[in-house]
């Protein structure tokens, strides 16, 4: 993240490089990077004279040299993008590594390899690192998403809280390009320094601000059976947004979680060790602590038990509902 914060910054303040070499298996930060340029170098007026897009499947390296040694005809810089560059073969790439010896300073060249880390013994990489830029990128650690949303969403200024925060990653996992989606989409309906609130949320996002993950793992935790019981009712009945296989995942790792407080010392950092947020370290303690390791244990085989169902591993075929129910049952029965 902060290599990618630094050279969007220097994007910002039109401090260009020649050659751009993009890789990783986090698209968001690719796709920020590359909208950034674009809006920098190119207007409706200079699209048709200084702008080329090409695709990894469908160019040669030839094209690709030919158009970068171009003189702009309009704008300051001539922009030429390569998406999907995963697509090119190995001798277009060293192709590109020849051109990298002595490249354009009037044009910019864009290679976005998307999907996976570019490989760093290639010749265009190593050219990219003398000449270029290089950024690869990958998702973010789980325990990073939250921060991640509260940060973003400063910078777009909205005014975001830990339990907001939450109850959007929860819904929709680590994908950072839909959750900047969702964000812009708060910040056209929230008046300015308006802060988001849950019903916000619900309202303009569609997430129940009481049925869901977040919700059900805590009821679970407070040993509330009638409230974890509505809660997968509610997310039965809407299983499109709420797939079985993401709730399974929440509750495995609130229970992996509570495992690690278990064998904490009271010195430890616990709110980075078990990645989670200082905010709710107070909710993961209480749930700990009517908890012993047994019934923890206990608790991760059943989640465990109930994705080898789900995925037809195990048992009989079962409807996710009645998996779903099962698993509650055993969880309230250790």
């Amino acid at each position: 993240m902060q290599a990618f914060s630094s050279l969007l910054s220097k994007i910002e303040k039109h401090q260009f490089s020649p050659f751009y070499l993009l890789s990783g298996t986090e698209t968001y930060y690719i796709e920020s990077i590359l909208n950034t340029i674009t809006s920098k170098l190119v207007d409706n007026i200079s699209r048709d004279f200084d702008y080329t897009l090409f695709y990894g499947k469908e160019v040669i390296a030839s094209q690709i040299i030919e158009t970068a040694k171009r003189y702009p005809m309009i704008a300051d810089y001539n922009l030429v993008i390569i998406k999907e560059a995963q697509s090119m073969s190995s001798e277009s790439l060293d192709e590109l590594a020849t051109y990298l010896e002595r490249p354009m300073i009037k044009s910019v060249v864009v290679f976005c390899f998307m999907h996976k880390a570019f490989d760093k013994r290639k010749k265009l990489y190593k050219a990219a690192e003398k000449k270029g830029v290089v950024l690869t990128v990958k998702p973010l650690y789980e325990n990073q998403i939250i921060s991640w949303l509260i940060n973003h969403s400063k910078v777009l200024n909205l005014s975001l809280s830990p339990s907001v925060a939450v109850l959007i990653s929860e819904h929709i996992g680590p994908n950072l390009s839909r959750l900047d989606s969702e964000l812009r989409k708060l910040k056209l309906a929230i008046n300015k320094g308006q802060v988001i609130t849950a019903d916000d949320v619900e309202k303009y996002i569609g997430i129940s601000k009481e049925f869901n993950n977040f919700e059900l793992q805590n009821a679970i935790g407070k040993r509330d059976f009638s409230k974890a019981f509505q809660i997968i009712q509610y997310l039965n009945k809407n299983s499109k947004n709420h797939p079985l296989v993401l709730i399974l995942s929440s509750l495995h790792n609130f229970f992996q979680k509570l495992l690690l407080l278990k064998g904490l010392s009271i010195q430890s950092d616990t709110s980075k060790v078990i990645g989670v947020n200082h905010f709710f370290i107070k909710d993961y303690q209480s749930a700990a602590d009517r908890l012993n390791m047994r019934q923890i244990t206990l608790a991760l085989n059943h989640v465990l038990d109930a994705d080898l169902k789900s995925k037809g591993i195990k048992g009989v075929n079962q409807t996710n509902k009645r998996i779903l129910e099962s698993l509650l049952l055993k969880l309230f029965s250790i």
